[in-house]
């Protein structure tokens, strides 16, 4: 035996009280009497019935399960539990305990093991011996309590003698959820800086982290509102390209809801939808984080029940390959058509989460074997499936884009989708997504796996367009001031707009994109920024009342060179739809999630007005849902 050992049974013994041949024999003798007496004769032998061993034994069970369902005897037997817990648990001590806080790094000292408690034991004696006279009495059928009444009393009794048990502080998990954001976009000078650059943008997952926490009774943090996500989250019916262009913007300037003096300029993209039929074949290659991180059921089984919706949409030309990471990273299922749905199936459902989360080896994994498969005029794409958890190897997001930017090159893109919260590493999902020519989304129910795997399948698979930019120039005689509403995270350099080396954001088959500017009109009250005293002074071109001009860049997928379309900007320009109404609606709500700096008194109560108002036509539920969204931030605000 080791010291160590020896050690402890020496505690152990030194823990265990002396034995008491006194009390014990005292104790035995009592519960023989009340046994005895409780046998039916106390004089003499006990009266037998001569029958068979069967019989006995039937009889025996019907009497002891007769005797058991009177309440006072159910009660008797649970107290007689409880005695004995409190009595046995504090002798089983082995000795003082330190018990490490692992988040508050401090240590909790457990109270004195507790000696020998005589009334403890002598209450418990009268329990077993009271108990056979209190089945005895159910027995004859009698309905008066039993003389000796175990109950609640007793117990109670028991418990004010017995020490406290000890405080347990429980270790809780921390939130390390990051989020890719930037402060809001500032008010302009247009004479100083006449000139707004961004990449579009159609990723939908700040909308469903939002409603996640909403969901759960808390108010998103601000960081994870992208009012450009926001807004794109919900299809839109703008007017539909007719041209050979992939695309068509459509204008429309209106006043603000959220302050009088100023108006609306908002730019609505629709991307044509190709026929189903006629897209190309598809190699998609799953690469599922199976880290420790991903037990929650809102993790790995929600991906799971995911990829079962996705797999209904492919087709028989379509292959399907399974890459998994944790500690380690390995390949579970090979090249495989998707018409063996029953093969994809066992592999996703032998998945289990456990171990580090090895993200980069999981990347290079997953990209050889995309690159194993690809194949002229098929569409080949790497989904990643996480909680953003990368803990072993490349972690940085800066790392992450040039890894991705390069494999982005050889035609194999990257979508990313989100599962779970508390961990949700929200910049490295970003970093993946914009950088591999791909969409980010969060999905926090089926309902939402559904929505972007199933109905937007074709937007977030086939790309129409590739390094979509957007460049407004604003007439300073007519705008005195602007601000372009989200987008922060997205913003190009005014040179970038015409170098085809910048990378910037790409649509899909059927995807519409939405970006709103606020302008201020010159000589508008609502002017926030006096004119300077030695500014330069403004040159008013023949403008035709143009307020601004609108210019577009984009690539046919696989080519290098961009083409450009342009379109004027006036006042009273389009027509105020539904759409273009619930846009702005959701556009203010988020704001107002943001904190509102822009918005005076408009808040809450005015969005989800505008929105009903504006619902219009909701054949999936999602505008409904968002207005229900909007009251629940009203109630958590208030």
């Amino acid at each position: 035996m080791t010291d160590d050992l020896d050690h402890l049974k020496s505690l152990m013994d030194a823990a265990t009280p002396a034995p008491d041949s006194a009390r014990r024999a005292n104790n035995l003798d009592r519960a023989r009497k009340s046994f005895a007496r409780a046998q039916g004769s106390r004089v003499g032998a006990r009266p037998t019935v001569k029958r068979g061993p069967v019989a006995r034994l039937t009889e025996g069970a019907i009497f002891m399960l007769n005797s058991l369902t009177s309440r006072g005897v159910l009660t008797a037997t649970t107290a007689l539990g409880a005695i004995a817990l409190v009595l046995i648990v504090p002798q089983m001590q082995t000795g003082p305990l330190r018990v490490t806080d692992q988040i508050e790094s401090r240590v909790v000292e457990p109270a004195p093991i507790p000696q020998p408690l005589p009334q403890a034991e002598e209450k418990f004696a009268d329990a077993i011996a009271a108990a056979p006279q209190a089945l005895s009495k159910r027995a004859e059928g009698a309905n008066s309590e039993p003389t000796v009444r175990l109950g609640w009393d007793n117990v109670a009794e028991v418990a004010r003698i017995a020490p406290a048990a000890p405080d347990v502080v429980v270790a809780s998990t921390p939130n390390t959820e990051a989020f890719a954001n930037a402060d809001s976009n500032p008010l302009k000078v247009t004479a100083e800086d006449p000139v707004s650059t961004f990449s579009i943008d159609v990723d939908t997952a700040s909308y469903a982290i939002v409603r996640s926490s909403l969901l759960n009774g808390q108010m998103p943090p601000k960081d994870a509102v992208r009012v450009e996500e926001m807004v794109n989250y919900f299809p839109y019916a703008y007017p539909a390209p007719d041209g050979e262009a992939p695309f068509r913007p459509t204008i429309t300037v209106s006043p603000t809801p959220w302050n009088a003096g100023t108006q609306l300029v908002h730019i609505g993209i629709q991307g044509a939808l190709p026929q189903i039929a006629e897209r190309p074949p598809l190699n998609l290659v799953f690469l599922i984080d199976s880290s420790g991180s991903m037990q929650d059921a809102n993790k790995l089984p929600l991906l799971k029940q995911s990829f079962r919706l996705l797999l209904s949409e492919l087709g028989p030309e379509d292959q399907v390959s399974i890459v998994t990471y944790a500690g380690n990273t390995g390949q579970v299922l090979e090249p495989t058509r998707a018409t063996e749905r029953s093969k994809i199936l066992a592999a996703l459902d032998k998945l289990e989460a456990g171990g580090g989360t090895a993200g980069q080896a999981g990347l290079q994994q997953a990209y050889q074997v995309a690159g194993e498969i690809a194949s002229d005029g098929e569409v080949t794409r790497v989904v990643l499936a996480t909680d953003g958890d990368f803990n072993v190897g490349l972690s940085d997001p800066e790392a992450l884009k040039d890894f991705i930017a390069r494999k982005r090159d050889s035609g194999t893109y990257l979508s990313v989708l989100g599962f779970g919260r508390g961990n949700l590493d929200d910049a490295t999902m970003q970093a993946l997504a914009q950088n591999g020519n791909g969409q980010a989304a969060y999905i926090d129910t089926l309902g939402e796996a559904r929505k972007v795997l199933v109905d937007q399948l074709t937007g977030a698979l086939f790309p129409i367009a590739n390094d979509v930019k957007i460049q407004v120039e604003f007439n300073p005689a007519q705008i005195a001031e602007y601000r372009l509403i989200g987008y922060e995270t997205r913003a190009l350099r005014r040179q970038d707009f015409d170098n085809d080396a910048i990378d910037a954001g790409d649509i899909g088959a059927g995807h519409s994109v939405t970006a709103i500017y606020e302008v201020t009109p010159v000589g508008s009250d609502a002017i926030r920024n006096g004119p300077l005293r030695y500014g330069a002074s403004q040159v008013v071109a023949d403008t035709d009342e143009e307020i601004g001009y609108f210019k577009l860049r984009y690539k046919q997928p696989g080519s290098d060179r961009s083409q450009l379309i342009e379109n004027p900007i006036r006042f009273d320009q389009g027509v105020l739809t539904d759409d273009v109404a619930f846009s702005h609606a959701i556009a203010g709500y988020a704001q107002a999630l943001r904190g509102g700096e822009y918005l005076g008194n408009w808040s809450y109560p005015q969005a989800i007005d505008m929105a009903t108002a504006a619902r219009g036509d909701d054949p999936f539920g999602y505008r409904a849902e968002a207005i229900m969204l909007m009251r629940l931030a009203q109630s958590l605000a208030d």
